[in-house]
Parts: structure tokens; C-alpha cells; sequence
């Protein structure tokens, strides 16, 4: 359905409710990789529209539609249908329409990277290390490059394996449904778990965004100290986050970002630049059936529009925020996860 179609109420609700998060990263490079387990759990099929609403109440005087918040935890696998490589490394692609490739190293260098580069000429750089990675597609349909690079000394690296594949009716939502490097999660989770809670009183995909949007900006708080030291490569570990109470910008977007895609609400992790100064951060979009993806950091509060950033929000005025981020266009995309 268009916005067109909707009511000038649900219009309203529907764009001002968009809870993308965007926060400061200071000093991380969009370089990450952390060998994804090949034993996630999967509980069910993925939906981009979300689940089956039940009725929480048996009087039928006043019922109340809530939709299902079972979690759905999408597993990566390695079925070895279609499949390239050599000694060094195996390319599993036997479920490339999911959205994702497999990718183990088999060699023994300590430090390995992977560069990946698609069809819209974006490169992608993640560390390897043994066991299978998924490596999210989500450049979409095309040709994709993809090298293995074993490091020699300092920050030289030798190429080990190159290939060119061609994907072709990869699923628009799957790499958003799916986890992934910086996405990292399964039914074991307390993230996941947490996730469930928050959704299980909303009726609808927008009530489950606000309220988990709502519960980590109430609930973590941004580490300066962990910003100003953060090294290279580095991966969000979500359970550990929602522990501590402390992270930055990856962390909130990953948090969220596991939370949403086990609610089989398509979800992108970007990672690019914002403001006048350029400054390296990470935020999340959403899929909404009714309007297709919600790509700004805009809220409605009843009365007036109003730009929202969870980390400057807790920090600095209304009016400083509004002068730092500009009307969302300050917003560029350099990466999505």
C-alpha cells in the first residue's frame, strides 16, 4: 500500500515514528569481521512484513490485536551445493538469493583480509580468520569481485584467491533478515530475547521500532573513553552491550539492528558520515510495509517535527543537535550491513 493510501492520522504516525539511530563513532574503520558460527539457530522463516497479529484478550468487547513477537532467528549455512575456492579458502554460494555468501579460510596466516566489491563498485574489506563467515550481498543482483589477501609484513598483503561470481535473484530483504559480521546473532542471545519482550504488547511494526528504539536510548549510554580508543575492525558483541549499558555508535545500531531483524523487520546497519564536519558513524533504517524503507532520523512528537540522534540527544540541546546533524540530508550512506 502507498502513504498515499493511508489515513492522514496513520501518515503522520507512520513518518514521524522513524527511530533511526545515529550516533558519534569516533576513530572505527567500517573494516569489521568476526567468523560467524555455522550453528546459529533458526526458529522459523523470515516475513519482511512481520508475523501474524493474534488477539491478546478473549472479551470480545474490547479486544486487542497484537502481533506475534516470537523471535525469528535466520541461520547462515554452508550446504556445499555451489561452491569455489582453492587451498586457501572456500566460497560457499549455495544460498546467494538469501542475500549472503559463505566464505572459511583454510590457510594459516594471522592476519587475512577479504575484499569484496559489487555490482554498484562499492568495496567491502572484512577480517578473516578460520571457520565460515556470512558475508551479506547487499549490493544486489550482479557481478561481485571477490579476494583473499594473506598478510606478508606491516601492512603488506598477497593475494591467495581471486574469483568473479554472478548473482542474480537475490531477495531484496534477505541480507537485512539475516545476521551477519556486524549483525551477529541467534536464539541464545539476551538481546533477541529482550527484543521479544519489547515487541510483545505492539500491534503493529511501528509500535515495535518506537518501543525499542524508546528502551536503548533510556538504557545505554555512550562511552566516550571506549570512542576515543576503539581500534580497527572492531565488532559489536550485542549481548555484551545490552549488559554493560555502554557503547557506541556500532553498538547501538547493532543492538537495534538484532533486535529488529529478529522481529522479521528488515532492518539495514549503514555506516558512512554526518554533519557539516563529516564525522564517521553508524545508524540503522527500516522497512515498513506501507511506505517501503525509512531512511531519516525524523520525529513527530504531536505538535512539531523535531531531529533526533540518540547520542547527541542525550547530550546537547535541541538547537545544537538540529545545527550539528541539518535536516537528515547531512546524512551519506558509505556502507550497509
Amino acid at each position: 500500500m502507498k502513504a498515499n493510501h493511508l489515513s492522514n492520522n496513520r501518515i503522520k504516525y507512520i513518518i514521524c515514528l522513524i527511530a533511526c539511530l545515529s550516533l558519534l563513532l569516533c576513530g572505527c574503520e567500517a573494516s569489521p569481521v568476526v567468523p560467524l558460527s555455522d550453528s546459529i539457530d533458526s526458529t522459523a522463516p523470515a516475513s519482511p512484513q512481520g508475523n501474524s497479529p493474534n488477539s491478546s484478550s478473549s472479551d470480545s468487547d474490547d479486544p486487542i490485536a497484537y502481533r506475534d513477537s516470537t523471535p525469528v532467528c535466520l541461520k547462515c549455512e554452508a550446504p556445499g551445493t555451489s561452491v569455489d575456492g582453492n587451498e586457501f579458502v572456500a566460497i560457499d554460494y549455495s544460498n546467494n538469493k538469501d542475500g549472503y555468501i559463505m566464505i572459511n579460510y583454510l590457510g594459516e596466516a594471522a592476519k587475512v583480509k577479504l575484499q569484496i566489491t559489487g555490482p554498484n563498485q562499492v568495496t567491502y574489506t572484512y577480517d578473516l580468520a578460520k571457520g565460515f563467515a556470512a558475508i551479506p550481498l547487499t549490493s544486489g543482483d550482479g557481478e561481485y569481485s571477490i579476494s583473499v589477501c594473506e598478510n606478508i609484513v606491516d601492512n603488506k598483503y598477497s593475494v591467495v584467491f581471486a574469483t568473479a561470481l554472478t548473482f542474480t535473484g537475490i531477495d531484496e530483504f534477505g541480507p537485512y533478515l539475516y545476521p551477519n559480521q556486524y549483525v551477529s546473532f541467534d536464539s541464545s542471545k539476551k538481546t533477541v530475547s529482550k527484543g521479544a519482550e519489547l515487541a510483545s504488547t505492539c500491534k503493529d511494526e511501528l509500535e515495535v521500532v518506537t518501543n525499542i528504539y524508546n528502551y536503548i536510548i533510556s538504557n545505554i549510554k555512550y562511552d566516550y573513553d571506549k570512542a576515543d580508543n576503539v581500534g580497527t575492525g572492531y565488532i559489536s558483541d550485542v549481548d555484551e552491550i545490552l549488559d554493560s549499558k555502554t557503547g557506541i555508535c556500532l553498538d547501538y545500531a547493532a543492538v537495534m539492528t538484532s533486535m529488529l531483524r529478529t522481529q522479521s523487520i528488515p532492518t539495514r546497519l549503514e555506516v558512512g558520515y554526518v554533519g557539516k564536519d563529516m564525522v564517521y558513524h553508524a545508524w540503522i533504517s527500516v522497512y515498513i510495509e506501507e511506505i517501503g524503507w525509512l531512511n531519516g532520523v525524523i520525529q513527530f512528537n504531536g505538535k512539531e517535527w523535531s531531529l533526533v540522534d540518540p547520542t547527541f540527544g542525550s547530550t546537547t540541546s535541541e538547537k545544537q543537535l538540529k545545527s550539528y546533524i541539518g535536516d537528515g540530508t547531512n546524512y551519506s550512506v558509505k556502507y550497509i550491513y
